[in-house]
């Protein structure tokens, strides 16, 4: 399969990088308004190649991703000093207005991977833009946040992340759910599994990693300035479910019909990816606390999408 990114800054350049280490994609296609910078990633990451795959990457630009089948967005502008964020929506949003107009010329069976931030809305905005189903409009939504809570979760365990199998739902940002009260691990109960091997999760300790999960982004951007690795590998994972047609479940955001009592917002669910995009979104089972807070995760996104005019 051919994928292209569009805006190969630090999260669309890991994410290339990812891909590249695994072999996802034929071919990668970097495109970026900075052509010399495009040009430049792709160089660079076709020499770490030879080591490890047969992936071709090579910079071009928009006419080069016909035939691409995902096409990932990372482009958008920065905030200016003083800048709302609905008028930083709004500039965001005339941007995905010319960069999906001119990849659907190109490429107009593509599945869309929406990675700007804030992911859920520009997720919705590329939804109404596009007038492609939800199917194949994918925002990361809280996959990094997922991984997140598996990798906290399984350090207190002392396991592997992979046997941790927990969500992150709602927002990707400060309005998350940790959904606990599904959360497993192998085939036992998260709670269950933790008291059997004497490492109880106290609420002390559920308020621990409730925090590392939620402020995990602003420590990175404090530590080194912006986060582009975590989110460039979970970029990976979800175009390497599509290329490879896994139906694997990921918590991904995409316009959804219900989440939590709110209709047709763009929120993130555990959902089964495959080929052809969403193939099947599916609910949690939520106590009464994390449904009300999912609930209104989702209301507050809905609200805030439908603020920005288009």
């Amino acid at each position: 399969m051919k994928i292209g990114i569009v805006g190969v800054g630090m999260v669309g350049s890991s994410a290339a990088y990812a891909m590249a280490l695994q072999g996802i994609a034929q071919e990668l296609v970097l495109v970026d308004y900075n052509k010399e910078l495009a040009a430049a990633q792709a160089e660079d990451i076709s020499h770490a190649v030879p080591f490890v795959s047969t992936t071709v990457v090579r910079a071009g630009d928009y006419a080069d991703l016909a035939g691409a089948g995902v096409v990932i967005i990372a482009a958008g502008v920065s905030q200016k000093p003083g800048e709302s964020r609905l008028d930083l929506l709004s500039r965001n949003a005339e941007v995905f207005r010319i960069v999906v107009s001119r990849i659907l010329d190109v490429a107009p069976d593509v599945i869309l991977l929406i990675a700007s931030n804030p992911v859920d809305i520009m997720t919705d905005i590329a939804t109404r833009i596009s007038g492609l189903p939800p199917s194949r409009v994918i925002g990361s939504g809280t996959i990094l946040d997922t991984a997140r809570f598996r990798s906290l979760l399984a350090r207190h365990l002392a396991i592997s992340p992979q046997s941790v199998h927990g969500y992150v739902l709602g927002e990707h940002g400060d309005s998350e759910v940790l959904a606990w009260s599904c959360a497993c691990v192998g085939s036992v109960p998260l709670m269950s599994f933790a008291k059997q091997i004497g490492k109880p999760l106290t609420d002390a300790v559920r308020a621990e990693i409730d925090d590392g999960v939620r402020r995990a982004a602003a420590r990175i951007i404090g530590g080194k300035g912006s986060t582009y690795y975590g989110i460039g590998a979970g970029l990976a994972r979800i175009a390497k479910a599509i290329a490879r047609d896994q139906r694997d479940i990921l918590s991904v955001s995409s316009v959804t019909e219900d989440i939590a009592g709110v209709s047709k917002v763009a929120a993130s669910v555990p959902r089964v990816i495959g080929a052809g995009g969403i193939m099947m979104d599916l609910i949690p089972e939520l106590n009464v606390e994390e449904s009300a807070s999912l609930h209104h995760s989702a209301a507050m996104l809905k609200a805030l999408a439908a603020s920005v005019p288009l």
